[in-house]
């Protein structure tokens, strides 16, 4: 048996196919330019600038409701009936910026009347609601 000389020996290419790799970036040339000229803003909005270090100037007070368990109100430590405390709250929801509604329920107060007011408190515009708690268990 004669062993061939010849170059189809089988041994590794020396060369390498860049076919595939030329076809790659032609693709990637073609999504380039097509999105290049989307990325630009047509329309110009002159955006704020963020200043983490500057602080709201402008604090408001939060409203405290303490509800006792025989369905008595007491805003801000002022015993108020149902219709004064529909009235408050249709004019803090009226302010810029809200107040928050800070609500302190007796623990063993009717959940209906915890739900009343917060129908009245949706009803009249207020968005910024919380319940206060004790850190006891």
């Amino acid at each position: 048996m004669a062993m061939s000389t010849g170059g189809d020996s089988g041994g590794p290419m020396s060369e390498i196919n860049v076919t595939p790799l030329v076809d790659v970036m032609l693709v990637l040339l073609i999504i380039f330019m097509i999105t290049a000229p989307l990325m630009s803003h047509r329309i110009t909005v002159e955006l704020p600038t963020a200043n983490p270090k500057t602080t709201d100037t402008e604090q408001v007070t939060p409203m405290d409701l303490a509800v006792k368990p025989d369905g008595t109100y007491y805003l801000d430590d002022i015993e108020v009936n149902e219709g004064e405390l529909k009235a408050k709250f249709a004019v803090a929801a009226q302010q810029s910026p809200q107040p928050e509604l800070q609500i302190r329920a007796d623990k063993t107060t009717e959940y209906k009347i915890v739900k009343k007011v917060l129908a009245d408190a949706k009803e009249a515009g207020m968005v910024h609601v919380g319940f206060m708690t004790t850190g006891k268990e």
